[in-house]
């Protein structure tokens, strides 16, 4: 199963790169309907990013409209080195980095919302409690390692786009990914034997 959305597999992947480019020129351009267009394709993904690294909702949509701000003002600055999807995600990074400098009190995570979950009350208190645990174990990762596990697992970029977006070298990304999932792995260890 490919955590990839469907746009961004096989052929249709560069077809799709190459749509966005056009629309982002469309942006620099000052299209506001191509903006909008490029608003709906990018704002589930982008806020799912930056929610996880904040952890803290309202805050996330804040950081998307900021993000989607610098997009819409810097568009004409897009020199086509990097994808498109790379460049944006780098602003967001930067912008939810910004946040949490901000961010005066830590609030508790919200937790993620169930997906749809199998038959029996049983089941679904082991997927609630498995989602509480989660969301407390990437609570306690600083945020970039929180922006690694984000853009790897829910979000399928590769090392080399993470270092892109994160702009640091593609052996921090690797280094940031194994203390990471060391971290959660020894933490949601530990609660399963607190249990």
């Amino acid at each position: 199963m490919s955590i990839l959305p469907s746009n961004l597999s096989g052929s249709s992947h560069s077809r799709a790169a190459q749509d966005e480019i056009v629309l982002l020129g469309r942006v620099a351009a000052e299209e506001r309907s191509a903006f909008e267009a490029l608003y709906r394709l990018y704002r589930p993904r982008l806020l799912r990013f930056i929610d996880g690294m904040l952890r803290q909702r309202a805050l996330a949509e804040e950081v998307l409209d900021d993000t989607m701000m610098v997009v819409w003002r810097k568009a004409h600055t897009f020199n086509h080195c990097s994808k498109v999807s790379t460049w944006i995600f780098a602003i967001a990074y930067r912008q939810a980095l910004k946040a949490l400098k901000r961010r005066e009190s830590v609030l508790p995570p919200e937790l993620p919302e169930s997906a749809e979950l199998g038959p029996g009350p049983e089941l679904e208190c082991q997927q609630e409690e498995l989602h509480r645990q989660l969301a407390q174990a990437m609570e306690s990762l600083s945020a970039d390692h929180r922006a690694v596990i984000e853009l790897t697992y829910y979000l399928g970029y590769g090392c080399r786009e993470i270092a892109e977006i994160m702009d640091c070298p593609v052996d921090t990304v690797k280094t940031r990914m194994f203390y990471a999932r060391r971290k959660l792995r020894a933490l949601l260890e530990a609660r399963k034997e607190a249990i």
